[in-house]
């Protein structure tokens, strides 16, 4: 196995961490990923700082990385989003985030998938493509 896992989130604001970590628990469990190998949770700077998204990485035990619109926005990603870039000021969040914090050998295990308010994505650390 090459890697761990990263999990982007984005999210509407004021979501709390009950449905944070559903949604999250279902994209893990959807693409056959193992929660016990995700090490860093990642989203934009401002939804860091929310007390749900804090808890949810506290309570899953996992790091959280931060990452300003700005750099969001530099990180090239699959599935930009014209109506989160209008919203948020970056085509992706999740995504974005996601391969961020993985670091630059990281790729996509699991493109975005939305669930209600929350889209997740997951990048393993040390893959290549």
């Amino acid at each position: 196995m090459t890697g761990r896992l990263v999990v982007g989130l984005g999210a509407r604001a004021g979501t709390g961490a009950a449905e944070l970590a559903a949604a999250v628990a279902a994209a893990l469990d959807a693409a056959g990923l193992d929660p016990a190998e995700v090490v860093v949770l990642a989203t934009v700077d401002r939804r860091a700082a929310e007390p749900g998204v804090r808890a949810f990485a506290r309570d899953a035990g996992w790091r959280l990385a931060a990452f300003t619109v700005a750099r969001l926005a530099a990180q090239p990603v699959p599935g930009p989003s014209g109506v989160v870039a209008a919203a948020v000021g970056t085509p992706s969040v999740a995504e974005a985030a996601a391969l961020l914090a993985a670091g630059p050998a990281a790729g996509l295990v699991l493109p975005k998938r939305r669930f209600r308010g929350v889209t997740v994505a997951v990048a393993r650390t040390g893959a290549r493509g």
